[in-house]
């Protein structure tokens, strides 16, 4: 009888420990349900516009670059992301989960690094249709707050002085970021209006300028961003691609 008893305590323990187990479980599950997923960053929503540019030239490796879908079926990049002869170099869009070909509107120059390119907004979804991506009206200022677009990711940085970088360079290249934390093609959009300030072009040599001795020493500082800004854009884009 006392072994009976053990056996009959044994089986009692087994089943309070699977229910135990079995309530912890349900009460983790209970807190995971209940705990708010976390939530992406305002800035994400602004990658909907975010595209990857592929140029395939004959007897070169494919060539991809970022750039920035306007609307109308209408994308914005870089002039040397397509390079000089577009045409002959068959580009694509990577939008909205397609590969899509493009047609070249318009080719920039050393001068105004930017291309206009076309795809077939029939294939692209309704969500993306609807939208229109607004170009900045007012000029960059130094120290405003700008969000940098690719389709992976965005980061945060802010409008900096050309007098940061060579004294030649200030004058082509007067529209700068801090940090270039995205490559060629890639969108700088005001952080509170949300609209297009511009498209990333190139890198350029920062300094930190210092007073030794009476005279001024430049100090290499990494590299600014420089990018074509909204106004250019404007000019760029022909009437009938405007809206």
């Amino acid at each position: 009888m006392p072994k009976s008893r053990r056996l009959g305590d044994n089986k009692s323990a087994g089943k309070s420990v699977r229910r135990a187990v079995a309530i912890f479980f349900v009460i983790v599950a209970a807190i995971s349900i209940s705990m708010p997923v976390q939530a992406q960053s305002p800035d994400d929503s602004l990658r909907i516009y975010a595209v990857k540019v592929v140029k395939t030239t004959p007897f070169e490796e494919p060539f991809t670059g970022d750039g920035i879908y306007l609307g109308k079926g209408v994308v914005i990049t870089a002039a040397h992301v397509i390079g000089r002869w577009g045409f002959l170099k068959n580009p694509h869009v990577l939008i909205a989960g397609q590969s899509l070909p493009a047609r070249i509107i318009k080719e920039g120059s050393e001068q105004i690094d930017l291309t206009l390119l076309s795809v077939d907004e029939v294939r692209l979804p309704v969500s993306l249709r609807l939208r229109r991506n607004p170009l900045c009206k007012q000029s960059p200022n130094v120290g405003e707050n700008v969000i940098v677009v690719v389709p992976e990711k965005t980061a945060r940085t802010q409008i900096v002085s050309p007098l940061l970088i060579a004294p030649q360079l200030r004058g082509r290249f007067n529209t700068l970021i801090g940090d270039l934390v995205a490559a060629s093609g890639s969108g700088v959009f005001n952080a509170e209006r949300r609209c297009l300030m511009g498209i990333v072009s190139r890198k350029v040599d920062k300094y930190d300028y210092r007073n030794v001795g009476g005279r001024i020493v430049a100090e290499p500082a990494g590299f600014a961003g420089y990018f074509v800004p909204a106004s250019q854009i404007a000019d760029f884009i022909p009437a009938e691609f405007r809206f």
